[in-house]
């Protein structure tokens, strides 16, 4: 398990602001309690925000997620993987193609029109002898505007994404199975990107994500 609790230049678990995150919401106890508190706390203190993604390697690391205070769902992942690291819990990272079917006009724009997020990312724990997947991305608050079931996770099952939402229309679809990587594949993700997207990672939208999913739903 060396690779999976080393540091590395994007699951940067030897950052000081990483490891004072993870010694301020490590409760102590089992493997398992400590990973699900991990996983909870940067799920709802990390703001998810897909208008500002930053494909640089400084912009994909998990001490930029954390002292920015928001990222989408790869920076999340990384962040929880490098928490993780911190506490002495293995993480590795997973990636999927989705579709995603509650997103704002204004995303849907930016990435000419799809509903394909190539290369969504959560965090595999190693917990009780086994991989299990955690999904931080999207927190509490935005899960309430948008009218979304929020992902828990009790460290014995996987948490990925619900296929549908409160009202019971379809909300995410997995597409395409990408596998577990040690570390950020960030090559082949910028490379998906500009094939998929064209500009999109350096054109994102402005404004606030979570204002115009707030609105959006609002408004049917």
């Amino acid at each position: 398990m060396t690779e999976h609790l080393n540091p590395t230049p994007a699951i940067d678990s030897d950052h000081p602001a990483v490891r004072d995150f993870a010694r301020a919401h490590d409760p102590g106890g089992s493997v398992r309690e400590r990973a699900v508190a991990l996983n909870l706390a940067v799920r709802d203190r990390i703001r998810y925000d897909p208008y500002r993604i930053d494909l640089s390697p400084q912009g994909m690391c998990a001490s930029t997620a954390l002292l920015q205070g928001h990222g989408w769902c790869v920076p999340k992942a990384v962040l929880l993987a490098a928490v993780a690291r911190a506490a002495g819990i293995p993480a590795r990272l997973g990636f999927a193609d989705v579709k995603n079917h509650m997103s704002t006009e204004k995303l849907r724009r930016a990435m000419g029109g799809s509903d394909l997020f190539v290369w969504h990312g959560y965090t595999e724990l190693w917990i009780d002898g086994a991989w299990r997947k955690a999904t931080p991305a999207f927190n509490l608050s935005l899960c309430e505007k948008f009218g979304l079931l929020p992902l828990d996770f009790d460290g014995v099952h996987d948490s990925l994404y619900h296929p549908y939402d409160r009202a019971g229309q379809r909300h995410m679809e997995y597409v395409n199975q990408r596998g577990s990587f040690d570390d950020l594949p960030l090559e082949a993700i910028v490379r998906s990107f500009a094939e998929v997207y064209g500009d999109f990672g350096r054109h994102t939208p402005d404004g606030d994500f979570a204002a115009d999913a707030a609105r959006e739903n609002a408004t049917g």
